[in-house]
């Protein structure tokens, strides 16, 4: 059980480690704790080490890598009844790795998370994949790679099942060669989770909670205090809060790290206008 600021201060010492050292699921469990106080994150971590053990003694030594996702998508999409909340996309609980588990209903990046820890545990070489608009997972082998979408109950998804999807992206523009595979690369620890964070602020911000988006903002920046976009993102959260200064303070912090940014224009007008504003709260 976390209280007060100690789930702020569990990120911290996260959002501080090497990449290979961040534990994803440890991770997407501290940021549901900012929601939930008393959330006991080792409960859930226990919790997803019982369902891969559950699993991985149901299968043979010697089983293979097909067979192997097979067992893992009957286990999670059949029997655990995981699946994805289309029907409520929106709703934050499916950002939260307790909610998920709990409900057994989750968003791409989510049900993602689930699926490469429970596959991980039973030996499947799988990476998060940080596809444009829905997130994915794949499987790497000695012949390639297996792409998996998590949302689909574990779909495998071909070369040019992704252009099409691609494609769509581009409103009906067919994708440059080689630009698929590409986007295929395998996400980091800290992509994963930033992405999970600017879902998470992205809900917060359509719903119109501010307080809780601001908060959101200031996670993905402990994690990625140079990504200058979460700046000026930032910056017009506080200036929606009519916390001028902040806003102000982070407009310009973007503008340090992006002067030729394509809105520079726009932000520096805002900066000067802000900058008027402080000066009659003096």
């Amino acid at each position: 059980m976390m209280t007060g600021s100690e789930p702020a201060q569990r990120w911290g010492r996260i959002a501080g480690l090497p990449e290979e050292n961040i534990n994803l699921a440890e991770a997407a469990l501290v940021i549901a704790a900012c929601e939930y106080p008393a959330l006991e994150v080792d409960v859930y971590l226990e919790r997803i080490e019982n369902m891969a053990g559950s699993l991985r003694r149901r299968l043979r030594p010697d089983i293979g890598t097909a067979e192997s996702i097979i067992a893992l998508n009957h286990y999670l999409f059949e029997e655990l009844g995981f699946t994805g909340n289309a029907a409520e996309y929106d709703d934050p609980r499916n950002s939260f790795l307790n909610d998920v588990i709990d409900r057994r209903v989750g968003i791409p990046i989510t049900l993602s998370l689930v699926y490469l820890e429970i596959g991980r545990r039973i030996g499947l070489a799988l990476h998060g994949v940080s596809f444009p608009a829905h997130f994915l997972v794949k499987c790497v082998t000695r012949d390639g790679a297996i792409v998996l979408d998590p949302f689909a109950h574990g779909a495998s998804l071909s070369l040019g099942a992704l252009r099409q999807r691609v494609k769509s992206l581009q409103g009906g523009v067919d994708p440059a060669p080689g630009i698929v595979k590409s986007m295929l690369a395998a996400a980091g620890n800290r992509e994963i989770l930033a992405r999970m964070l600017r879902n998470l602020k992205g809900i917060y911000l359509h719903r119109k909670e501010l307080a809780k988006a601001l908060a959101t903002a200031e996670r993905i920046l402990v994690l990625s205090p140079e990504a200058a976009e979460e700046f000026r993102d930032r910056g017009r959260i506080y200036l929606d809060l009519e916390c001028f200064r902040a806003a102000l303070g982070d407009f310009q912090h973007y503008l340090c790290l992006k002067p030729q940014a394509a809105d520079a224009g726009l932000i520096r007008a805002k900066v000067e206008e802000l900058r008027k504003v402080a000066a009659l709260l003096n």
